[in-house]
């Protein structure tokens, strides 16, 4: 699976909330400054043929749906980012966002509890 770019990012963002859309409604989901719609129906076209969307035909319109799921995608970049930035270990990002003061001590006794209740 590829990474996405920003605005590619920003689409599937988008599909994945709106679950299935035409470019005009995915134009209203995206941030300001609003890209202009061939630059969107390019974008979306490119993520059709890398297999992050697919369309259904009604009419004469097309309406996109996501082909990855949010989830799949979130999976695949986790570990990239892991892999990249933390030699393959998930201490040492757990360690790194404990240590940056981005995880309060709350919310590691939450992770540490769900890690024990996925090993039951």
């Amino acid at each position: 699976m590829q990474k996405l770019a920003k605005r590619e990012e920003q689409i599937m963002q988008a599909v994945w909330t709106l679950e299935k859309a035409v470019i005009k409604d995915i134009i209203q989901e995206l941030p300001e400054p609003k890209p202009h719609y061939n630059s969107v129906a390019t974008m979306v076209k490119i993520l059709e043929e890398k297999g992050f969307l697919a369309h259904d035909t009604i009419g004469n319109i097309y309406q996109y749906y996501p082909a990855i799921s949010k989830e799949e995608y979130q999976k695949h970049a986790m570990k990239d980012i892991v892999s990249q930035y933390f030699d393959n270990s998930y201490p040492r990002m757990l360690a790194f966002f404990a240590k940056e003061e981005k995880i309060t001590e709350d919310e590691l006794n939450d992770i540490i509890t769900i890690i024990k209740s996925n090993k039951k």
